[in-house]
């Protein structure tokens, strides 16, 4: 017979199997300030755009927020639907989504992140929406594609007096999931559909077809219709209101616009065939997409398509230049707090001196990355007014986004191997941030795209070569490592206009050179010091984060810490 459970017995029963004791967990990244928290943010918006300082302030609380953070995962757990038919076997072609994206898109559209370049009449428009980009890409990289394709897309609504309407609904702040025409909505989001399976990033391997159809008026203004027939094999958000795509028309590349719902309420003959299985960015829908017979509207001049696109071209660009430095910045502030708030072997991670060696390695890393991408939303704010600025963004624009996409993966990876198998689980932040760190660097060109571009800039208008060196020459004779890394730059400059074997060193040289003027221009001594003494040529690094060797001391990486750290 078994023996009576006593409360003694019962006791040393429940003792015996309480294994599950939760200590020394990290405290997860939530309940802090991103803007207010970020000194190299701060500091930009004062020198650049102090107007917008309030707006950022808002957004930087919202990627903190605890709630907003599950809103981010619930996104990518519950991912998007297509749904080709209706219950009555009506085509419908619509992609259904869980509310948490709804919400997320909601707040960005509230706070402006997609259009405040175009709402404000102040100075600095595209440099104070690229700061709400790096805060946005702190928050969820798939709803940052509709964001900066909203961008982007003005340069085509202003260069097509028909699309004035596009125009002026792109700059909404109320975002709405509907298939209402556009006329009837606070504001819409748009999409892109250009890459074909036979072409990738060769734009003029198009196939699809255009046939002109009609013209006539489109809310009050004069529009030119086609019949477009074609699939494309990478179409982005086919759930927005209208696309930018491309056609041929008569073999010359043209470049359309293409609305989801049609003047009298009809939708469009847009298929969606199938969406995409991508390794991350899961919460947003990326699809193939079936033109026959479907109406658009031309933008521009026949055979110019191509022309017109690169127009748009360097504002995604900037963008992902933008959103990797924040995915980075993301990847950083995850570590930090873990690092931190962890102990092991008697102390917090963040003190051991290994763990302050990589975590000030990566903050060097992510503030270089940053201030560039920054430099070139300044330029790009100023190229109307100065040739040197646009001189500048033509090379510094396809170089941040070469390198900074490139560079996203690493830091996303160390930032990983901070957090130990925590780091792995699903249910971590990181994993998500993981996956998605390489994204950036195949959409809108891969890095050969970018360096090949660089280089064609340079060949094509050696201005822009001249522009690059005469933003340096200030700073000449300040730090004689710095001008080693001018010299340098200047060697491989040379070398690869000759020679397209060496335009992808070439390129990483010039992305390393702004970075590290504007580090010199703008942040501490001492993460000037580490760059300068680590990036530059012949300096001591080794090949991956946490290599940083004499004369740094602890002393200095606890320091780059510190600046880099969040308040709480």
């Amino acid at each position: 017979m078994n023996k009576p459970l006593t409360p003694d017995l019962l006791a040393v029963s429940t003792d015996r199997y309480s294994t599950h004791q939760v200590a020394n967990q990290a405290q997860p990244a939530s309940g802090y300030d991103a803007f207010g928290g970020d000194a190299v943010l701060r500091s930009a918006i004062e020198r650049e755009a102090p107007w917008a300082a309030s707006r950022c302030a808002a957004l930087g609380a919202v990627v903190g927020d605890e709630n907003v953070q599950e809103l981010a995962r619930l996104a990518n757990r519950h991912t998007p639907e297509l749904k080709t038919h209706d219950r009555f076997g009506n085509r419908i072609d619509w992609v259904e989504f869980h509310p948490s994206w709804h919400a997320l898109m909601s707040l960005a559209w509230q706070h402006e992140v997609p259009n405040l370049t175009w709402r404000t009449t102040e100075k600095g428009g595209h440099f104070a929406r690229a700061v709400l980009s790096y805060l946005w890409n702190q928050v969820e990289q798939g709803t940052a594609c509709p964001t900066g394709m909203a961008y982007a897309s003005h340069a085509g609504f202003e260069a097509e007096p028909a699309l004035a309407i596009w125009k002026e609904k792109s700059k909404g702040t109320t975002y709405e999931f509907s298939r209402r025409e556009v006329g009837d909505k606070p504001a819409v989001v748009i999409g892109y559909a250009m890459t074909e399976k036979q072409g990738g990033s060769d734009l003029r391997q198009t196939r699809t077809t255009a046939r002109f159809s009609h013209s006539g008026d489109y809310h009050g203004a004069m529009a030119h219709w086609y019949e477009l027939t074609g699939h494309k094999w990478f179409c982005s958000v086919p759930q927005s209101d209208g696309f930018f795509t491309l056609a041929k028309v008569n073999g010359g590349v043209t470049c359309f616009f293409l609305p989801r719902t049609l003047p009298d309420g009809s939708y469009n003959r847009f298929f969606v065939q199938r969406l995409k299985d991508k390794a991350g960015n899961e919460s947003n829908a990326s699809s193939e997409v079936e033109y026959a017979g479907t109406l658009a509207i031309r933008v521009g001049e026949e055979g110019r398509g191509i022309r017109e696109i690169l127009s748009h071209a360097h504002l995604t660009r900037l963008d992902f230049a933008v959103g990797s430095a924040g995915l980075m910045r993301q990847a950083l502030t995850l570590a930090l707090r873990h690092t931190t708030t962890r102990s092991a072997f008697g102390t917090p991670l963040a003190d051991r001196p290994m763990m302050s060696n990589v975590l000030a390695d990566m903050a060097v890393e992510v503030e270089a990355a940053t201030l560039m991408a920054l430099r070139v939303a300044k330029a790009t704010d100023l190229m109307a007014c100065s040739e040197h600025e646009k001189l500048l963004a033509r090379i510094a624009t396809p170089a941040a986004k070469f390198f900074n996409c490139s560079r996203a993966p690493s830091i996303a990876y160390e930032a990983l191997q901070c957090h130990g198998g925590n780091g792995f689980i699903e249910e971590n932040p990181m994993a998500r941030l993981y996956r998605e760190a390489p994204l950036n660097s195949v959409w809108e060109g891969t890095a050969n795209m970018m360096c090949m571009d660089v280089r064609r800039a340079m060949t094509k208008d050696p201005r822009t070569v001249e522009a690059l060196f005469d933003e340096l020459q200030p700073l000449a004779n300040q730090d004689a490592r710095f001008d080693v890394q001018v010299r340098h730059t200047k060697r491989l400059v040379h070398e690869a206009v000759k020679d397209e074997f060496l335009a992808r060193p070439m390129t990483e040289a010039v992305a390393r050179v702004l970075q590290g003027a504007e580090l010199i221009r703008h942040s501490s001594r001492e993460v000037a010091d580490v760059f300068l003494g680590t990036r530059s040529p012949g300096g001591s690094w080794g090949s991956h984060y946490g290599t940083l060797a004499a004369p740094v001391t602890q002393a200095a990486a606890q320091q780059i810490m510190r600046r880099a750290g969040v308040a709480d």
